[in-house]
């Protein structure tokens, strides 16, 4: 896990300072910026997957896996969106994301529910209950600005909040889970804030550069051991805003006193954004 988390800092690092490196190349080439606010909203819709591994009270061990076809089939609530605020090469942007996945199968890593040891002949019938907030908020300087390309590099924070919750239904008695006590359930929540240094940017191309190619990259640390995300994918541009649908990696690697070990949401995103 310490080489897998040392090449992930090691392959962000050396992408936050190419990309930089080459922005300030084209720096000569950049064109006037408005001095008035701009603003665009984006709301999207992110259909990911999402693995992790948390230990729950009782000394449950349990992996996180809730696919894509748990996300919609389970989905109770969601509600995704970025705000961004620009003058100038000055700009600011916030983005949040909330998911409430419920009822979606799991099992624990050891086979044990409190200790207790699955007998022959007993089964359980263990669920995953997943709620998700992360919260980026960050300033932007933009670097570069062309009719082909903006290039901007950011600095903020993000908060992430997790509560996985472990239910389980055994067949017949177990130890001490009798009649009733056959269900039960167990609940962690953790909430992580990070520092966070990035790039973000889009390069245009087609006649009248209606294309377009997003692009965003950050990583930080704070209470979390590392975290990184990545997104990319290609746009449209309408008069009256864009159309857009990208993939977005976020992966947390967690402190050793953590409830959680690590966590990642992975998956595609479709959305259109409005501009004024």
């Amino acid at each position: 896990m310490k080489a897998s988390t040392t090449m992930a800092r090691g392959a962000v690092a050396a992408a936050l300072v190419l990309g930089t490196s080459a922005a300030m190349c084209g720096y000569a080439s950049a064109q006037p910026l408005s001095d008035e606010w701009r603003f665009r909203a984006f709301v999207y819709l992110w259909a990911p997957r999402i693995t992790g591994t948390a230990t729950f009270p009782g000394g449950n061990v349990a992996d996180i896996d809730v696919k894509f076809h748990d996300i919609i089939d389970h989905l109770k609530l969601a509600g995704m969106g970025t705000l961004e605020a620009q003058k100038g090469r000055f700009g600011a942007f916030t983005d949040l994301v909330y998911m409430n996945v419920g009822g979606t199968n799991t099992r624990t890593r050891n086979g044990t529910i409190d200790g207790v040891s699955l007998p022959v002949g007993a089964t359980a019938n263990a669920g995953m209950d997943v709620k998700n907030w992360i919260w980026t908020l960050a300033g932007s300087y933009r670097v570069q600005a062309t009719p082909e390309s903006d290039f901007d590099v950011l600095a903020g924070a993000r908060m992430l909040t997790v509560e996985p919750r472990l239910t389980w239904n055994f067949n017949v008695d177990v130890g001490p889970f009798t009649g009733p006590g056959r269900a039960g359930a167990r609940t962690i929540k953790e909430t992580n804030w990070d520092g966070i240094i990035g790039v973000k940017g889009r390069a245009r191309f087609g006649s009248g550069n209606e294309w377009f190619l997003p692009y965003y990259l950050d990583a930080g640390t704070g209470d979390s051991d590392f975290t990184w995300q990545i997104s990319g994918g290609i746009g449209y541009a309408y008069p009256w805003g864009e159309v857009i649908a990208t993939w977005r990696y976020l992966n947390y690697k967690f402190k050793s006193d953590s409830k959680l070990e690590d966590l990642t949401v992975n998956g595609p995103v479709l959305g259109v954004a409005f501009r004024w």
